[in-house]
């Protein structure tokens, strides 16, 4: 098509004035440019080896070294500046995340590009694929696996009800979530089923910190369902701490029979008198008695009858009906009897029913007694820690000074042996009341003994070895205390001065020690069903002067001496291994030192580092598998003997 010439004469007219009218803007677009060109050039030559640009003033220098110094990294309004080299910086906009997701949110709150709904019961909750599966495994494992709901829109969820599906969905986008005792419990449940592992152990601390006599077997059975091991382990510790307690709370009726079995048969549980287990087991026969009473032989077996008082046994057991009409009762009810008829046989009969109760998460007064002076005097002082207080406190003092004492507690009473007075190894002993806050002198040893082992067991009193002040001993001896008689027992193997002795497991062990010539790692083991001392496995590490205790049917040594250096390390024996393994060495060395086992923590107290007797305390947590500090004693350096008397 042909454009006539007068039309092209006219657009020639009309592209001059729009040049002429464009032309300011063009001028400051190239001025602009021109500008930026020679910004990039300026700032190149300023930092480069080659500018033309005159050297900087030493002054300068010292400013721009230390601005150089700074930035590396430099904090934006909005985030973080890293510079990577001349030309090229990482900006991070360190609330990207936190932002992103608080839109996430809005968005959902607004129903916005939302591609998945969630029903549940009869709710139903629009939410984001990719929010979900970032922060919620299990739809991680739906959405990227080819499930066939990664294609659905509409996605129906079973196994959790809809008020823990809302709250854990708004956690996704939020991550916060509100605990509640209404609901805890179905959130944990959707927090399992949605593999929120972090929300499921923040509902068992809520779980833990809530644990009352009236709801501990709900929780440790709603544990139990979960699978969840850490609560139901601190549940137990719970029930078997507050047993008594635990036992008249309706919960503990609907316990089954075998729930029932397993707790009684616990060594943990904290009882002041095997008369509670019984009282117990009676109640829940009782409360069906038609259907229960053919489980009460079993159950009855399970109770430590021989511990229980013959006017309990004749004023209770032996006139209760169901008892009196079981042939397998009668026949425990005659054991227990027979246990108190002749007690000088009691080591030929020796079950587990004869053996008492130890509850290691029992809460109870440490006293710590005798011992040393920093001047090396010996003591007669005596200090308790109340863990109420959390302090020392001075208590009655003994009748005798005494350094390098034995110590054991049997049926609430405190029992001091031997020891040295400054003068001379003792033979003496004297027993605490604090129920009359007391001491009093009962029947001496047969020997002199200091740095002598002592352990409890069995209604009986053992004391181990020691020094008579002229050679370390390898007599045992065994107290009465319903006689107030003593009697020598087989003698151990090895002669043991300051070794450590302890009851475990219905036997008596010896561990350590030295006989004047050489310091043993060795371990022997006194069956009182037999009478006779065996050799088991040795420690890692031979020490004398070492603390000794069991805590969770393990058997735990600390500290002590080899002949040449002062220890700090600690072992521990697993029977079920037959091993010893090293665990957390303690703070500061400790020979001399004494430990104990209390509030589910192994405590040890004092002793001496190699230059100064101490009044240092530091515990034990296995679980933490660590040492931490407590409270220091007040009248005390070192040397102490130390038992524990239950808090009832």
């Amino acid at each position: 098509m042909r454009v006539p010439g007068r039309m092209l004469r006219r657009n020639e007219r009309n592209d001059v004035r729009i040049r002429e009218e464009l032309r300011p803007t063009l001028r400051r677009f190239n001025n602009h440019q021109q500008h930026q060109v020679e910004s990039r050039i300026t700032f190149r030559r300023g930092i480069g080896h080659h500018g033309s640009l005159a050297a900087p003033s030493r002054r300068s220098r010292m400013k721009m070294d230390a601005f150089a110094q700074d930035k590396q990294k430099t904090e934006a309004p909005t985030g973080r500046i890293t510079e990577i080299d001349e030309e090229k910086q990482i900006f991070q906009q360190v609330d990207l995340f936190s932002l992103g997701f608080s839109r996430f949110e809005e968005i959902r709150r607004q129903g916005k590009l939302c591609d998945v709904t969630l029903k549940v019961d009869d709710q139903s909750f629009s939410a984001h694929r990719i929010v979900l599966a970032v922060m919620i495994p299990y739809f991680k494992a739906m959405f990227l696996n080819n499930m066939m709901e990664s294609k659905q829109k509409d996605i129906t969820l079973q196994g959790i009800d809809a008020i823990a599906a809302e709250a854990l969905i708004n956690f996704a986008y939020s991550g916060r979530i509100t605990l509640t005792n209404n609901n805890v419990q179905s959130i944990m449940v959707g927090a399992a089923f949605f593999q929120l592992l972090k929300v499921k152990d923040a509902c068992a601390d809520f779980l833990k910190r809530r644990f009352h006599p009236q709801n501990a077997l709900g929780i440790r059975r709603f544990a139990d369902t979960l699978s969840c091991a850490p609560l139901m382990v601190d549940a137990d510790k719970y029930i078997q701490q507050y047993f008594h307690e635990v036992a008249l709370a309706d919960e503990f009726f609907s316990l089954t029979y075998l729930e029932l079995k397993e707790l009684v048969s616990r060594d943990e549980l904290h009882v002041v008198s095997e008369e509670k287990v019984f009282e117990a087991v009676m109640r829940w026969i009782k409360y069906d008695s038609e259907s229960r009473v053919i489980y009460l032989p079993e159950l009855l077996s399970l109770v430590r009858l021989p511990l229980l008082t013959p006017h309990y046994l004749a004023d209770h057991i032996a006139k209760e009906e169901l008892i009196r009409s079981s042939h397998q009762c009668r026949d425990l009810l005659d054991e227990a009897r027979d246990y108190h008829l002749m007690p000088e046989r009691r080591h030929l009969v020796q079950t587990f029913r004869s053996r008492p109760r130890c509850c290691n998460y029992m809460m109870g007064h440490i006293f710590a007694v005798g011992g040393l002076t920093k001047y090396g005097d010996s003591l007669s002082t005596v200090e308790v820690y109340d863990p109420f207080i959390e302090k020392w406190q001075t208590s009655e003092a003994m009748m005798m000074l005494r350094s390098r004492v034995g110590v054991a507690v049997h049926k609430n009473k405190l029992y001091a042996f031997g020891g040295y007075n400054g003068l001379e190894r003792l033979a003496t002993v004297e027993v605490y009341d604090p129920a009359v806050k007391s001491w009093k002198i009962i029947a001496p040893m047969h020997c002199k003994r200091s740095a002598v082992g002592t352990a409890a067991l069995n209604n009986y009193l053992y004391v181990c070895g020691g020094y008579d002040g002229i050679s370390s001993l390898n007599t045992v001896e065994r107290y009465c205390p319903e006689k107030d008689k003593w009697r020598m027992i087989s003698p151990m193997n090895k002669y043991r001065s300051a070794g450590g002795v302890v009851a475990f497991q219905g036997c008596i062990y010896a561990l350590g020690g030295h006989d004047g010539l050489s310091i043993f790692d060795s371990v022997e083991r006194y069956d009182p069903k037999i009478g006779v001392w065996t050799s088991v496995k040795s420690m890692l590490t031979r020490r004398c002067r070492l603390g000794v205790a069991t805590l969770n049917g393990k058997l735990y040594v600390c500290g002590g001496y080899d002949g040449s250096t002062f220890l700090q390390s600690v072992e521990v024996y697993d029977p079920v291994s037959d091993k010893w393994n090293y665990v957390a060495p303690m703070n500061v060395m400790r020979s001399r030192a004494a430990l104990v086992a209390n509030m589910g923590k192994l405590w040890a107290i004092g002793g001496y580092d190699g230059v100064s007797n101490l009044s240092t305390v530091e515990v034990y947590d296995p679980e933490a598998d660590s040492w931490s500090f407590a409270a220091s004693m007040c009248a005390h350096e070192g040397g102490v003997g130390v038992g524990v008397i239950p808090i009832c």
